[in-house]
Formats: structure tokens, sequence, C-alpha cells
């Protein structure tokens, strides 16, 4: 059997995608659960930073939230720097850059401190969620790149998982170790892992396809030729768009843009806020409060997988990311009721955050059907440098709350809403009829 006719084969194709997924995945992988560690670890040092630093809730949920001002900054031209330069050279880099910055968070002794080290901390993140959404397309089609963006998401609720007790140890047994707060030993010990990630980024990580030392002639060959074909479909098709003006002239990039907010509202004002709740309502134990913090998040990882995974199987886009965005909803809405305390609200919030995660899952098929080219770049970033803001919005938003009324339930309210409008914004502006691209 010739080389070309072997490439054509199904079994070339899926042992193809097979290799190219156990070498890039895994890493891509864990660097993302010490990235998302490192942004949100934040919500555990505040149950003593909060007291050591004198700070209200509000102060606390604007620096939490802070980070995405400068991530929203930042996003775009990092995407599109590492375009020019390669995965390895941008992407190393900024997880070393990060790792130090998050270190430093140890330092900070004033409000304007904490929000100093907030806000760098987004500047030099800002760039690698996007770039390893964009990276993907350097090797996968759409067909498989649902599943390669939900399993890669799930490094989201894992990295609660495993965040969760090692943070709740490290303020429980590290408190006074060396003269330090265990929430200063918290920043420092976290960020250890991505700074060596970093590194090994560097040494390791491919550009694309054609710079694979661990593919052979004809693979490469046929991972170029799929995605050849995949964009000619789109370009003869006249569906898509293609340059850098495109991505922003797009009015179904900008509907994405506002369903994306109304879910990040959710997420991050869950994962900034988690362990508080926790601790008002279940256990005041820090290493109890990390164990308990691993339900909803392990519950929020089979979501994305089994979502993610169906959507693939079935074709259909739409309807997944609508259907666990509304689940969201109501389950946010259940935990605002007076009775939704304690276990009950915590399987609530649990719910709640599982549907979000599956709606996550399968939202970034969305835009890389709609956009290519240059403009898949810039519109990956600015749907998720706009819809980040909300990361901002949503902890600053609850701390309000909570000074105001000394109560989570309005706050829940606002997520349960927000949750919804998006779930209901990707129904009626991603109609089949009207956007094919987006099943």
């Amino acid at each position: 059997m010739s080389a070309i006719t072997a490439a054509q084969t199904p079994d070339f194709e899926q042992r193809t995608y097979r290799k190219v997924t156990w070498r890039i995945m895994p890493f891509l992988f864990l660097c993302y659960i010490f990235a998302y560690i490192d942004r949100v670890n934040v919500g555990f040092a505040k149950l003593q930073m909060q007291q050591d630093l004198g700070i209200s809730d509000a102060v606390y949920g604007a620096g939490a939230g802070i980070f995405f001002i400068g991530y929203f900054f930042f996003e775009v031209p990092c995407n599109m720097a590492l375009q020019k330069v390669g995965a390895k050279r941008w992407l190393g880099p900024i997880m070393i850059v990060w790792g130090i910055v998050s270190a430093c968070t140890m330092l900070v002794r004033t409000e304007f401190q904490f929000y100093l080290v907030r806000f760098l901390l987004g500047v030099v993140e800002s760039g690698f969620f996007p770039g390893v959404i964009l990276y993907l397309t350097f090797w996968y089609t759409q067909q498989h790149r649902a599943k390669m963006v939900a399993g890669f998401m799930t490094a989201i609720p894992l990295s609660g998982v495993v965040g969760g007790p090692v943070s709740g140890w490290l303020l429980d047994s590290m408190s006074a170790v060396g003269g330090l707060r265990g929430w200063q030993w918290l920043y420092i010990v976290e960020a250890i892992p991505s700074i060596l990630a970093g590194i090994v980024t560097l040494v390791l990580l491919a550009d694309g396809p054609a710079k694979a030392r661990w593919l052979n002639t004809e693979e490469k060959a046929f991972l170029a030729r799929k995605l050849d074909e995949e964009e000619h479909r789109k370009r003869s098709g006249g569906r898509g768009h293609h340059t850098l003006t495109d991505a922003f002239r797009s009015w179904r990039v900008w509907m994405l843009c506002f369903v994306y907010f109304g879910f990040v509202m959710g997420n991050y004002g869950v994962s900034f806020w988690l362990p508080q709740i926790v601790k008002d309502t279940l256990t005041k134990d820090p290493f109890r409060i990390g164990l308990l913090t691993t339900i909803p998040w392990t519950a929020a990882a089979i979501a994305m997988v089994v979502a993610g995974h169906h959507s693939d199987v079935t074709g259909e886009r739409r309807w997944h990311v609508a259907l666990a965005g509304m689940v969201g909803a109501a389950a946010f809405a259940v935990s605002a009721l007076p009775g939704s305390s304690g276990i009950v609200g915590l399987a609530a919030l649990t719910i709640a955050i599982a549907g979000l995660a599956a709606a996550y899952s399968t939202f970034w098929a969305l835009p890389t059907a709609i956009v290519s080219g240059a403009a898949a770049s810039a519109g990956i970033a600015w749907i998720n440098s706009i819809g980040n803001l909300a990361g901002y919005v949503s902890p600053f938003l609850i701390g309000k709350i909570r000074d105001a009324t000394h109560s989570m339930t309005p706050a829940l309210l606002m997520l349960s809403f927000c949750s919804i409008a998006s779930a209901l914004l990707t129904l009626f502006f991603f109609r089949p009829t009207r956007a094919r691209s987006a099943r």
C-alpha cells in the first residue's frame, strides 16, 4: 500500500490523531490546572488573608476580579504574538512569569498592592488560554476540536479537585512556619509547578505538525491536508470570516461575547466565593473546606467530558450549550431559596457548576466554526476578553452585595439570571437556519 493510500484509511487517521493527542494534550492539561489554581487560589487565601490585611468583602472581590482587567487589555495582542513567534517561545515564558507574579502575592500588605499584583497576574496569564485554543487549530479540524477543548477545559474543575485540599492543607498546616502565614505559603508552593511547566514547554512543545519531530512525513502531510481541506470548504462555501477585520465586524462574534460573559459571571462568582460559602454554612476548618469544595468540581469535570463527547458524536452544539446553561440557572435559583443552606445548598451549587461546565465544554466549538484564518486568533481572543470581564464584574458585585446585605441570596439570583440569559441568547441567535456553522 502506498503512503498516499495508507494516509487515506480510517485506521491511519485514528492512529495519527491519537498520537497527536497523547503527545500534546496531557501536558497542556497540566499547564491549565496550574494556571487556574494560580488564578483562583485567592479564594482560599481570603480565609486568612482578609483578616490579616483588614480588607472588606468588596475590596477582596475587586482585587480577585481586577485580574481580568489586565487579562482584557492584553489578551488579543498576546494571541496575535503567539501566531508570530510560535507556541514554544510564547507559552513557555509567560508560564514562568505568571508563576513568579503569583508567588509575589505573598508580599502583599496593602489594598493597592493587592490590586496591583492581581492586575499583573492577569496581564501575564492573558495569552495562555486563548493561545492554547488557537494552538489546537494548528493540529485538529473542527470535527475533532470540540472533544479536545472539552478535555482541555476539564482542567478547570479538576484544578478545584486538586487545589482545594492542597490549599486547605497549606492554610491549616503551614501557618507560622518560617515566620509566614498559611496564605503566604499557599502562594509560594502553588506557583512552583507553573514555573517548572514553563521551562518544560521551552524544551518539549512543538509549534505545529511541521515542526513535530515525533511525527513522520506521512503523518505531517495528512494533518496539513486535513486542515487545508477544511479551510477550503469554509472559503468556497462562502461562510465564515477570515481576516482580522472580519472578526470584529461579525455580529455572531459579538453575540458569542455576550453569551460567554453570562456563563463566566456564574463560573467566577462560584470560583472566588465557594470557599467562603462553605465556611459560612458548613465548616470553618480550612482542610475540610478544601475537601468539600472538591464535590462540585468533580461533578463539573464529569459533566464537561460527557457533554463534549455527546456534542462531538451528534455534531450538535447549540442545544448542548443552551440546555446546560438552563440547568445551571435553575440550580443557582434553588441554591438561593431560604431552605437551601448547608448540604442542600452545596448540592444545588454542585448542579449549577456542573451545568455551566457542560456549557463551557461545547461553547468553544462555536467560534472556530464561524471564523477562520487571521480572524480565528483575534475572534477567539476577543470573545474570551469580553467574556472574561465578567471575571471582574462577578466577584466585585458579590462582594458589594455581601457587604450591603450580609447574604449570598441576591448574588446567587444574579448568577441565575446571567446563566439563563446566555442560554437564551444561544438559542435565538445561533439557529441552524440562520447560522448553520453553529451546529
